[in-house]
C-alpha cells in the first residue's frame, strides 16, 4: 500500500472508531477518561524533561501532539485531503513522517477504544480508584506486542522529525507553504509540520540531543509497559500514584 492509501485508510479507520464512540455516550466518556489519564501519566513521567531547557519543547510537543486528549479530527481530515499530493509535492522524508504518524494514530485510537470498553466494565470513579481501574483495563486488553509497536511508532515519528531538520531547504519550503496552507484550510496540518520541525531543529547542532531525548522516551515507556503487565499490581499502583502526584 502506497503512502496516500496508507494515510487515507488510517484516517478512515480512526474516524470510524470516533463515530462509534460518539454514538455511545458512555463509551465516548470512557475514551476521553482514558486519554486524560494517559496524558497525566505522560506529564508526570516526563516532568523533569518538560522543565528542562534542552528537552522542554520536544516533550511538550509529544505531550500535545501525540499523548493529548485533544481532538485531532481536523488535522486528520487535512492529512486525508492532501494524502495524494504528499508524494508529489513533498520530499520523501516528509512523506515518511506522515506515514509514521498515520500508523501511530490508528494503533493508538484502536488501543484507547478497547481500553475504554474495558474501563466501562470496571467500577471506580476518581483518584486512586481510577489507577486500579486503568491497570485492570490494560491487562484486560492485553495486546502486548501492539503496545511495543505503539512505542516503536512514537520513536519513528520522532526520528523522522529529527531527520527532517537535516533536509536542505525544507524549513524555507514550509515557511512558503504557510499562507497557501491556511488559505486552503490546511492550517492545522501546517502547524503540526512547522512545530515538529522547529522543535527538533532546536535540538540539532547540539551533539546527539534529539537521539538522547528519544532514548529517554524508549527507556521510560518500556519500563511503564513492563510495570503495567507485571503481576505485582501493588508496585505498579504505587508508581502511578507517585507519577500522578498522589500519595501511595
Amino acid at each position: 500500500m502506497d503512502a496516500a492509501h496508507t494515510i487515507r485508510d488510517a484516517v478512515a479507520r480512526v474516524e470510524g472508531l470516533r463515530l462509534q464512540a460518539q454514538s455511545m455516550p458512555d463509551l465516548h466518556a470512557a475514551t476521553m477518561a482514558i486519554k486524560r489519564f494517559q496524558a497525566r501519566r505522560f506529564a508526570g513521567t516526563y516532568a523533569d524533561l518538560i522543565d528542562s531547557k534542552e528537552y522542554g519543547g520536544a516533550t511538550r510537543f509529544f505531550l500535545e501532539e501525540l499523548y493529548s486528549d485533544q481532538d485531532y479530527s481536523l488535522r486528520d481530515a487535512q492529512f486525508g485531503r492532501i494524502a495524494g499530493a504528499l508524494q508529489t509535492f513533498f520530499p520523501t522524508q516528509v512523506v515518511a513522517t506522515a506515514v509514521s504518524l498515520a500508523h501511530l494514530h490508528v494503533l493508538t485510537e484502536e488501543l484507547d477504544h478497547q481500553m475504554a470498553a474495558a474501563w466501562l466494565q470496571e467500577n471506580g470513579s476518581s483518584g486512586a480508584d481510577d489507577i486500579r481501574r486503568y491497570m485492570r483495563a490494560w491487562k484486560a486488553v492485553g495486546r502486548a506486542g501492539d503496545r511495543q509497536r505503539q512505542l516503536e511508532d512514537v520513536l519513528s515519528v520522532g526520528s523522522e522529525l529529527d531527520r527532517l531538520t537535516r533536509t536542505p531547504g525544507l524549513r524555507l519550503m514550509l515557511k512558503m507553504m504557510r499562507r497557501p496552507a491556511i488559505a486552503t484550510g490546511l492550517g492545522s496540518l501546517q502547524s503540526f509540520l512547522e512545530t515538529g520541525f522547529d522543535t527538533f531543529h532546536s535540538m540539532s547542532g547540539k551533539g546527539s540531543h534529539a537521539q538522547a531525548f528519544l532514548q529517554q522516551i524508549r527507556e521510560r515507556e518500556s519500563r511503564w509497559i513492563a510495570l503495567l503487565y507485571a503481576p505485582d499490581t501493588a508496585s505498579c499502583a504505587g508508581e502511578l500514584q507517585r507519577c500522578m502526584g498522589q500519595t501511595p
